[in-house]
């Protein structure tokens, strides 16, 4: 049997994995009318309040502004690694132009599959590897999360603070290390507590732990985003302590207990994404495509109501540091492990 009917037949039997494996689809495959065929695959629901959610509504914006360019069609609750690579085999073998991966659990899977579709073209959610048609669209959360920390460590009246994250990625690594540098440049004597549930959904497990930190005194909590952010969330409403949200704001969840949040703005990336696959240029550009502070693709969420709970002071300190990181005169560091 020839390579090309192995890959077939692999494709066939791996189909009905993906078809129940638990990934609901938006929309189907339309007739071939000459638009480029995107696919979003999601960890999670497009209305989570956090990561799936802030990607969703990107891509949907930016579909809408490309109608007369590309199809996208939507896909969540992809979770399992076990799940991913049927479901990328899917779409490719399907002629998609382009699939993203939302996630950092995609990054091996992306890269298996690439190597079979040479001419399909794969964008991964977070994450370090790729190959010569992949990219990595990632955020430089370090710099979120050191005016997190510092916003953090300004309202704080016990001096002691929290961080709760997922899995140990690598963006999430940042993340919390850019929190403790901008805790610690608000109050170089903060106590600054550190938890990792080891799953970005377990938010039963997030949870309990930032009650365990309220319990011992900590007022603030910043977490790094996914199901575990609800978890968080809910830990502030019952303690009635302080947290700050991650990706997408949560105010709407806890308006008495969510001072403010980093926002993700993903349209950014993929625009540049797909300008450069309708250019054919994909091939030959730099892997990387990155959110961060300077180019407005994160954000400090709106502080609502405590802007006249707290100092004024904290505000416009908050606004220097921001200016300070677009400037350069506030440089994070990659935080790389």
């Amino acid at each position: 049997m020839n390579k090309k009917c192995v890959l077939l037949l692999s494709v066939f039997l791996l189909l009905p994995t993906f078809l129940f494996a638990g990934g609901s689809k938006e929309t189907t495959v339309k007739q071939d009318d000459g638009k480029l065929k995107v696919a979003l695959l999601l960890p999670g629901k497009k209305d989570d309040v956090s990561f799936n959610q802030a990607m969703y509504e990107s891509m949907k914006q930016v579909e809408s502004e490309y109608s007369s360019q590309i199809e996208v069609t939507y896909v969540e609750d992809v979770y399992e690694v076990a799940d991913i690579e049927p479901a990328l085999m899917d779409f490719a073998s399907r002629g998609y132009d382009l699939i993203f991966g939302h996630g950092f659990q995609y990054m091996e899977p992306i890269i298996k599959v690439a190597e079979l579709f040479p001419d399909t073209m794969f964008a991964l959610g977070t994450g370090y590897k790729t190959a010569p048609n992949t990219c990595v669209y990632d955020v430089h959360l370090a710099q979120g999360g050191y005016l997190m920390g510092y916003l953090a460590g300004m309202i704080s009246e016990t001096g002691k603070v929290g961080v709760i994250g997922g899995a140990d990625a690598s963006e999430i690594y940042r993340g919390h290390e850019g929190f403790k540098m901008g805790a610690k440049t608000a109050n170089p004597n903060i106590e600054i507590q550190e938890f990792y549930t080891g799953d970005w959904r377990d938010a039963a497990k997030a949870k309990e732990g930032a009650l365990g930190m309220y319990d011992s005194g900590v007022d603030v909590i910043w977490h790094s985003g996914d199901g575990i952010g609800l978890g968080v969330v809910n830990a502030a409403l019952e303690a009635n302590k302080y947290c700050l949200s991650n990706i997408t704001s949560q105010y709407v969840l806890a308006k008495d207990n969510v001072v403010s949040g980093i926002n993700y703005q993903w349209d950014l990336v993929i625009r540049q994404i797909l300008d450069d696959v309708l250019s054919n240029n994909f091939m030959n550009q730099e892997k990387f495509y990155w959110i961060n502070i300077e180019n407005g693709g994160l954000a400090v969420a709106d502080y609502h109501q405590f802007k006249d709970q707290f100092d004024a002071k904290v505000f416009e300190k908050m606004d220097q540091a921001i200016n300070d990181i677009k400037s350069g005169k506030i440089v994070i560091p990659d935080f790389e492990k």
